[in-house]
């Protein structure tokens, strides 16, 4: 049986290279999606999206959230996200660079956001990711923490939590962990 497909690329391969031209690599289906998320995004404001390593390496990107109102209100926050080839079957893995006080995101950047874990489905994109991580810094969700010290304050003391959330912002020890000035 012959292999149509197969022979077509064959040929496509083959004049390209006799043209002198650069063999073009193909996308995933991975890239083609984040591609058209990325071009569709619709962003809020205080939120920006930067890619570090060139346009050509959109699977490696980084956003920048800068909430206008609640607790973290003039902070800037930076996270990493890593997409997968496999994207949209996977979710991207996300890491906050900015070492933060919150009761969603420990102190290694890990972020507790249930569409990036058990809630993710392939109809989800980047523009929900970057809202989602948005309203993290509007409404921290103390019932699901990664950062238990921070729920329970917020849980049973909300001002305290202000004042530590304050305090880390500007530069400054809470307990007995150093937050570096993220205002």
């Amino acid at each position: 049986m012959i292999r149509l497909f197969k022979v077509k690329e064959k040929q496509k391969e083959l004049a390209e290279n006799a043209n002198g031209g650069v063999p073009i690599k193909k996308q995933t289906a991975g890239e083609l999606r984040l591609h058209k998320d990325i071009s569709e995004l619709n962003l809020p404001k205080s939120c920006a999206i930067s890619f570090p390593n060139g346009k050509d390496d959109l699977m490696n990107f980084e956003v920048s959230i800068r909430p206008d109102e609640g607790y973290y209100f003039g902070g800037t926050f930076l996270f990493s996200f890593q997409v997968s080839p496999i994207y949209p079957h996977e979710a991207p893995k996300v890491k906050c660079k900015t070492k933060v006080y919150h009761p969603n995101i420990d102190l290694e950047g890990n972020v507790c956001l249930n569409i990036l874990r058990e809630d993710w489905k392939p109809v989800l994109n980047i523009n929900t990711i970057i809202y989602g991580l948005y309203h993290l810094f509007t409404e921290p969700n103390y019932e699901d923490p990664l950062n238990h010290d921070a729920a329970a304050v917020l849980r049973d003391n909300p001002k305290m939590f202000e004042s530590n959330v304050r305090r880390a912002m500007a530069g400054g020890y809470v307990g007995q962990t150093f937050f570096p000035r993220c205002i």
